[in-house]
């Protein structure tokens, strides 16, 4: 169990540079090379969710570039950011998180998108004494029973309530469709955390189950349509939800199409196709449109002002402030060992672009999710709401 050991009041410093690439700042603002502390990047490089991973990574540098420095015991240290790919996978998971703290010797580590490989590192974590703040990783599972792993976003369980909540209160669906990507955590326990709420509600929930890789799912298809369902819910890699739903809307089906927050990178709506993406609705971690908190348009217009107009992502956002929830968790601890930062951490009060966090007993923060559809081939708000009555 986490213990808070006080109340810091820690708010993240907002000037923006237009440096988005770099891994430091400006010679001026840097400590003497001798003061260095290390943030160990544990992301998703290669493999299936490296879109996922690309996207995170870019929030982490940018908010790195701003604040390339920490102050500890009065003394300005430099942050190293060293990456660890964990290749998308379980294993690679466990191996690169183990590099970073045997070998990188880093004092504290951010990732990683997706629950599957933040579940594969989850013995290493436990069993170490760096603290790791999952950027992305959705099910409870991550930080259940773990002193040393956090998150900075939702969990399943409530984004599971969220989007049944939606569907048959928001959309008046009364039949689920509910896909399960067999063998990965995240869409296991999503469709699960679903279809509990939604037959608490009176709804009726029909399933089927496909693996990852799979690229012909004519007979789930099918199969689901049979029922003539109200809603679809599909969750999972964004590249197999696509095509799912590719091949659902080639196929004729019309039910309003329904996913998860893995949904939010461009690849989804390139592999779908923005006629058949059209209309889909998930739910998310941000929106630059959502007044999550004081910082959040102020971070948005800068990233515009930086990106000829464009928006960051949620995952930009939720890595921009895991970089700066674990500086933050560093100059309180006033150390550069990493059990007085954990526990610093575990403390920590933060108020960021993407909403306000305060760790409980299990690492978790309590997040409202946002809900975006699909529309002209771009991510745009649709709701702003917790467990919409």
């Amino acid at each position: 169990m986490k213990k808070k050991l006080m109340a810091l009041t820690l708010v993240s410093a907002m000037a923006f540079s237009a440096v988005l690439s770099g891994c430091g700042g400006s010679g001026e603002e840097s400590a003497d090379a001798g003061n260095t502390i290390k943030i160990g990047v544990f992301e998703p490089i290669t493999g299936s969710m490296a879109a996922g991973g690309a996207i995170q990574i870019e929030g982490i540098e940018l908010a790195h570039s701003e604040r390339p420095t920490v102050t500890i015991g009065g003394e300005e240290y430099n942050v190293e950011l060293v990456q660890a790919d964990n290749k998308s996978d379980k294993v690679e998971a466990a191996n690169a998180v183990t590099k970073l703290i045997e070998e990188d010797e880093v004092a504290i580590i951010l990732g990683s998108y997706s629950s599957t490989p933040s579940l594969g590192a989850y013995d290493v974590v436990k069993n170490g004494d760096v603290a790791a703040i999952g950027l992305s990783c959705t099910n409870p599972a991550v930080t259940a029973g773990n002193d040393n792993y956090f998150r900075i976003c939702f969990t399943d369980p409530y984004q599971g309530q969220v989007m049944a909540n939606y569907a048959y209160n928001t959309l008046g669906a009364r039949t689920a469709a509910v896909t399960t990507e067999q063998g990965n955590d995240y869409s296991v326990g999503l469709a699960q955390y679903f279809k509990e709420s939604f037959e608490e509600l009176g709804g009726t929930v029909y399933e089927a189950a496909y693996q990852t890789g799979d690229q012909d799912f004519n007979a789930q298809i099918t199969s689901l349509n049979a029922n003539n369902p109200d809603v679809f819910f599909v969750p999972g890699n964004f590249t197999e939800a696509a095509m799912f739903i590719k091949q659902a809307r080639q196929a004729g089906v019309t039910a309003t199409m329904l996913g998860g927050d893995t949904y939010e990178v461009q690849e989804f709506i390139d592999v779908c196709g923005a006629q058949e993406a059209e209309g889909v609705q998930f739910s998310a971690l941000f929106d630059p449109e959502a007044d999550l908190t004081p910082l959040t348009q102020e971070f948005v217009q800068n990233y515009r002002d930086n990106n000829d107009g464009q928006d960051p992502a949620s995952e930009t956002a939720l890595g921009y402030d895991g970089y700066n929830i674990a500086c933050d968790a560093i100059e309180a601890a006033n150390s550069t060992d990493p059990v007085a930062i954990r526990d610093a951490l575990a403390a920590i009060d933060f108020v960021g672009v993407t909403g306000e966090v305060q760790f409980d007993e299990n690492g978790d923060p309590t997040k409202e999710a946002v809900i975006k559809e699909v529309q002209d081939g771009k991510f745009v708000l649709k709701d702003q709401a917790g467990i919409a009555e």
